[in-house]
């Protein structure tokens, strides 16, 4: 198998929420979306963000996700400044996001903050001096 990551799906409990956040809200444009099923965004040139309605992940899958708490996951968002990282968050609010948290500096250089989606998946929103967070700017 190759190292590598196609897609990273995400179980969504109402999908109209959630596109409500990621499109009206942050501005992204889907690759796909069916009303009441999928939201899809290429996040990278050889990757795809899924956002799946509950329903059909059961249907597929065979079982419920577990619910309840902080999902154990988080989806990074790096900029190349830490003005950048600000300004995320700052939208991020403004989108409706939760428990959004001021960026603070990290002891390991770097400069995060974090916010919830309306499903409670954690995004990191970093500026991240070192070159493997160099590596990944556009």
């Amino acid at each position: 198998m190759d190292q590598r990551v196609s897609f990273i799906t995400l179980v969504v409990t109402d999908l109209d929420v959630t596109r409500r956040f990621y499109v009206d809200g942050l501005g992204w444009e889907p690759e796909l979306d069916v009303p009441g099923e999928v939201l899809m965004f290429r996040v990278a040139e050889k990757v795809v963000l899924s956002l799946w309605v509950e329903e059909g992940f059961v249907a597929e899958v065979g079982h419920a996700p577990a619910r309840g708490g902080v999902p154990p996951i988080t989806l990074s968002h790096n900029l190349a400044t830490t003005q950048g990282v600000d300004t995320v968050l700052e939208q991020a609010r403004a989108a409706g996001a939760t428990q959004v948290g001021e960026a603070v500096e990290r002891d390991w250089g770097g400069y995060t903050g974090y916010f919830a989606d309306p499903d409670g998946f954690r995004w990191e929103v970093a500026y991240n001096p070192g070159e493997i967070g160099q590596s990944v700017l556009p």
